[in-house]
């Protein structure tokens, strides 16, 4: 089901046509030997299939974005065709439509009966149902007439699978959404808080200098964010749909050429983001009432300045990798960046004793390893296929991918906003509780890698059903990820609410800024319920295929509620960072209602024909 939910851009399809109107023969002749072997496994896999590798790689280094639009890939990889056919022969077992995979004991004992009981994932057979039910598949013309050779794993798989389907006897187990969600999850969880943890261990390492230095490192990196990060991941989003669709044109090494010229084009942008970086100095001595956290925050944003480049070329070559499904590289990268930083960070701030400027330096030395890191992985790993070498046609044809890419920037940027605009206000009450939000923003986008993961897994798993015209069996995920995401909520609540004076020692010394944050923090942890419920009800919003209600939802009430109501009451009613928090836990309640409700009502049936639909179209 990897094109259930894929979006077909006209604009993307006019870029991906005009490069291979510009190919050369030997490109050409070279493009269809690698189509025709990779048409060999293919086989019998084609049609909706029931596997796609979930796509949270490719979003930020604060708080992940839930705005942008997910793109599915138009092609699935050989691993993600073998995957496919072990879920569906795992809900065909289910189902009891294929024989078990291990032979059941004649005479189970209590704790095997206990186990079944509660965490099997086979549908309850009803009474009389004592037979496997086997589902013929009709010989076709081309079927042998005699003996034939052993069948492959996946022979008549496919055919299986639709016979099932069509004759509605797939069902699912909240068991089997459950384990299903938790595998997706696991691995999304580890990536998100290896790739948070490049942010928070400058926060860990200057915060233990004073609360001037931590409240200029959350200052700096917010001006970071909506000034650079922001809008390079946004523009980087074209790449879901560029890379994608040039890794299904058959001409791989197009894949090469989008990842070349999206490079190029943020690294043209480094230019004006290196001129605002040199004179934010300036520029935050007129917004921040404390000249020191300005005059820090300014330091430390000319030195993060080396680190862009590498920050660009690494938000492409996510996308290169991730087209071609290898997810995994990522991970890899992370594995060993994050431990680096946090070494680089130890070394520079304290045994070296630099201070706080060690901080800059261990981020900028991150941002430009882990490109090289990735680079190595695709020369010496896997990934290499679709690289076809420097090209100067990378500098052609910028328009369209521009104009492709404006919009993935737009609300990118408009959600950030959203979040770090509250961190700029905070400066207008003073140096300790710019500290102390410096605090509760880690915390809080901490936790959320919990959720955030759960509800990409939830996404991808009821857009998977949903293209497989499994509706209750989508709506049975659905319910299962609610579930879940209300458990994680509790779980962050109970942890942020019991620790409210623990946590903040992680961070600082200082006993006002420890006062500050241990009084917000009650509100803070009721916060992380709706933030849960919110992250889940948006991810099935993107498995029906509604994304974008979701996405006007979240700006619509944060601009026009959430963020009105927490300068009335910071501000008029001096609550200062109370206000702030109510107004932003106020917003994500609605949020979370508003897309649950909007979720129930929606016509999940259209939404499968939708799907099918835009299978059909290619």
């Amino acid at each position: 089901m990897a094109s259930s939910f894929k979006s077909s851009s006209p604009i993307a399809q006019e870029i991906v046509a005009r490069d291979i109107a510009e190919c050369s023969e030997d490109e050409v002749a070279e493009n269809v030997f690698e189509d025709d072997e990779s048409g060999l496994d293919s086989g019998s896999e084609s049609g909706p299939v029931l596997y796609t590798q979930p796509t949270g790689v490719a979003f930020g280094y604060r708080r992940p974005s839930i705005v942008a639009d997910p793109v599915n890939e138009p092609v699935l990889t050989r691993i993600e065709r073998k995957q496919s056919r072990d879920a569906e022969r795992s809900l065909l077992r289910d189902n009891h439509l294929l024989p078990p995979k291990h032979v059941p004991e004649e005479q189970p004992g209590m704790l095997t009966k206990l186990y079944k009981a509660l965490f099997s994932t086979k549908v309850r057979r009803t009474p009389g149902d004592e037979e496997v039910p086997r589902i013929t598949v009709q010989p076709s013309e081309s079927s042998p007439l005699l003996g034939s050779p052993p069948a492959s794993p996946h022979e008549h798989l496919n055919e299986q699978w639709e016979a099932a389907v069509a004759s509605g006897k797939i069902e699912t187990t909240w068991q089997r959404e459950a384990k299903t969600i938790a595998t997706y999850s696991r691995s999304l969880i580890l990536t998100f808080l290896l790739q948070y943890s490049i942010n928070i261990a400058s926060i860990f390492a200057v915060g233990r200098i004073g609360k001037v230095e931590l409240g200029a490192v959350s200052l700096a990196t917010m001006t970071a964010n909506i000034l650079c990060y922001a809008p390079m991941q946004g523009l980087a989003t074209s790449l879901d749909t560029l890379c994608a669709q040039a890794y299904g044109s058959g001409h791989k090494h197009l894949v090469g050429l989008q990842l070349q010229r999206m490079t190029y084009f943020l690294w043209v942008l480094v230019v004006p983001v290196a001129v605002l970086f040199f004179f934010a100095k300036d520029i935050l001595l007129h917004i921040v009432p404390d000249p020191r956290s300005a005059e820090l925050a300014g330091l430390y944003l000319r030195i993060i300045t080396i680190g862009v480049p590498g920050f660009a070329a690494f938000e492409g070559g996510k996308r290169f990798v991730q087209s071609q499904g290898l997810f995994i590289a990522t991970t890899y990268v992370l594995l060993i960046a994050a431990p680096i930083n946090i070494f680089i960070n130890w070394l520079l701030v304290w045994h070296f004793g630099w201070g706080f400027i060690g901080a800059p330096i261990s981020v900028a030395i991150t941002q430009t390893l882990m490109p090289l890191l990735l680079l190595s992985y695709v020369a010496f790993v896997d990934g290499s296929q679709c690289w076809g070498g420097f090209t100067s046609r990378a500098l052609t044809n910028w328009g369209p991918m521009i104009w492709l890419a404006l919009p993935g920037m737009v609300m990118v940027m408009a959600e950030w906003l959203a979040f770090e605009i509250l961190t700029l206000v905070t400066s207008q009450f003073g140096t300790s509780y710019l500290a102390a939000q410096s605090i509760l923003v880690t915390l809080t986008s901490t936790t959320f890698m919990i959720p955030f993961p759960v509800s990409i897994a939830a996404s991808t798993r009821v857009a998977n059903l949903i293209g497989a015209r499994l509706i209750n069996a989508a709506k049975t995920s659905a319910k299962v990820a609610f579930c879940a995401g209300c458990i994680i909520g509790l779980f962050n609540l109970t942890l942020l609410a019991g620790l409210r004076y623990q946590l903040p020692l992680l961070f600082t010394q200082d006993e006002e800024v420890i006062g500050i944050v241990a009084k917000v923090m009650p509100l803070v942890a009721v916060m992380q319920v709706f933030d849960g419920l919110a992250a889940v009800a948006h991810g099935l919003l993107r498995g029906i295929g509604k994304q974008s209600f979701g996405g006007y939802a979240n700006l619509s009430i944060y601009y026009l509620i959430a963020l009105p109501i927490s300068f009335a009451t910071a501000f008029a009613l001096d609550w200062k960072l109370t206000g702030l928090w109510l107004g932003t836990t106020i917003g994500l309640a609605l949020v979370a209602m508003v897309e649950y409700w909007y979720t129930y009502i929606s016509d999940w049936e259209q939404s499968a024909l939708d799907a099918e639909n835009r299978n059909a179209a290619g």
